[in-house]
Order: structure tokens, then C-alpha cells, then sequence
């Protein structure tokens, strides 16, 4: 009970730092560490990620109370098939139990849920409750989950390249019409605004193929902290950190009184 109640007012005490004008709208999470984190207590890894789906179901809480529109997780990447086959049948099962459990919840929340990826190799049950997720919650405006299940960023881009070669190859379009706008209209995150920012747990400094296209301008915020204790402090300290930065966009920020040549100087 103490330490829930030191919880509660750190929550409030980091709320009073966020400028609620200054949210990002759409926040994307490698959410990394459960196998780690279960390893590191003595048990098995499939605990890391039991843990891993509660502390979601917090952050999803968290962004939607700030006032962001659009979370987006990252849940199983292309590469993950090459875990033992034990631990990826297991995922794949958390998957659509996880769901089954809670996908009326989701829609009274009216978040809307989509998944991200190549759906092809899973099993035609999980396929089931997965299209069955999104049908249910395909008109809810509120909130937006992406989840993305075996995707792969440098695989989404060859996607999207083949897509519009097909489509300059039967005259559909022009070769000289293809720009960023035409990109992003094949994307899988199409429609969505680009993520402002990025948080990955567990200490990892890379972005291990997530969002490529997508996290062109992201504001990246790593943290040591494994995701099973990731949780709403963690999240507002990213949300302070993302406050405190200048989003210059390949520009700079000019200070009072200085000219180009102080500038390029300094």
C-alpha cells in the first residue's frame, strides 16, 4: 500500500511538470525487456511477457488521459520468429487470449485497434480474432492502438516500393509522381500522423527495424528500465523529456541578437 501510495504522488507531482498544450499526438513504444526482466527474478521468460501486456494496458490509460491520439507498440517484429519455437508459440497464443479477454473493454474504451504486419504466417484462429478485433472497433474515434505483429520496417518500405512500381508499370501512375505524399499514402500507417516520439525500454540504443519511414523525426527517449516495470512515471518522465526539446526539423533555433556567421561559428 506505501509504495502505491509513493506511486500516486510521484504520478501527480510529474503531472504538474506536463504542458497539456504539448503532447505528442502519436507516441510509438518498443516495448523490450520482458524476457530479461523474468530471467533476472528466476523465472520463466513467458512471465516477462504475461507482466508485459498488464503495464500496456497502463500505458494505454496513461497516453489516453494526457490527450495523445495514437499509440503505437511494437509487439513482434519479422525478426522474432528465430526465438526457440517454445517462446514464439507461446506469443502467439498470448496474442489472441490477450484479446479475447479484452477486446469488449477496448471497444467501450472507444480505441480503435489496428495491426500492423504480415498476418500471413499466423494461424487462421489467431487471423480470426485479430480481423475480428479491428471489425469491432473500426468505427471508434477516441484512441488509436497499432499493434504491430511480424512487421519489419525495411520490409514495409520494399512493400511500398513494389506497390508503386506495379502501379507506374500499368500506367496507373507516373514515375515523375512519385514523392513522399504518394509514400506515405501505401503505407501501413497511412492516414495516421508521423510519431513525435519514440521510447524503447531496457537500454537498447537502436530502433531494431520499427517505423523506418516513419521515425524520420521522432524524438527518441531510451530508458534503462525494463518494460514489465515500466510504468506511468516512467511514461510522464518521457513526456517531460520530449517537453524539454527543441524540434528544429533539420533547422536551427536562433538566439537573441545572433547572426549566421555566430552561429555556423559556435
Amino acid at each position: 500500500m506505501r509504495s502505491k501510495k509513493i506511486i500516486t504522488e510521484r504520478n501527480l507531482e510529474l503531472s504538474k511538470q506536463i504542458d497539456k498544450r504539448r503532447i505528442p499526438e502519436h507516441i510509438a513504444i518498443i516495448m523490450d525487456g520482458n524476457g530479461r526482466w523474468a530471467t533476472k527474478k528466476g523465472l520463466p521468460r513467458s512471465f516477462g511477457h504475461n507482466k508485459g501486456v498488464s503495464v500496456l494496458k497502463e500505458i494505454i490509460k496513461a497516453a489516453k488521459n494526457l490527450g495523445c491520439r495514437v499509440l503505437t507498440v511494437y509487439a513482434f517484429s519479422t525478426e522474432n520468429w528465430t526465438r526457440p519455437a517454445k517462446e514464439v508459440d507461446y506469443l502467439i497464443n498470448l496474442f489472441g487470449k490477450v484479446l479475447r479477454k479484452e477486446i469488449d473493454e477496448i471497444h467501450k474504451e472507444s480505441i480503435k485497434i489496428k495491426f500492423i504486419g504480415d498476418l500471413s504466417p499466423f494461424p487462421e484462429t489467431l487471423k480470426l480474432v485479430l480481423k475480428s478485433s479491428e471489425s469491432i472497433t473500426q468505427n471508434n474515434q477516441n484512441f488509436i492502438l497499432n499493434v504491430c505483429v511480424n512487421y519489419g520496417g525495411r520490409q514495409e518500405i520494399v512493400k511500398v516500393a513494389k506497390e508503386i512500381a506495379l502501379k507506374s508499370f500499368t500506367g496507373e501512375i507516373k514515375a515523375s509522381e512519385v514523392n513522399e505524399e504518394l509514400f506515405n499514402s501505401e503505407l501501413l500507417t497511412k492516414g495516421v500522423k508521423d510519431p513525435e516520439l519514440l521510447i524503447r525500454t531496457s537500454g537498447e540504443k537502436r530502433i531494431s527495424n520499427f517505423l523506418l519511414w516513419q521515425l524520420a523525426y521522432s524524438e527518441i527517449y531510451i530508458t534503462d528500465v525494463l518494460w514489465p516495470d515500466f510504468n506511468e512515471v516512467e511514461f510522464l518522465k518521457a513526456i517531460i523529456d520530449y517537453q524539454s526539446r527543441n524540434r528544429r526539423f533539420g533547422g536551427i533555433e536562433s538566439l537573441p541578437n545572433e547572426s549566421f556567421e555566430d552561429s555556423y561559428c559556435s
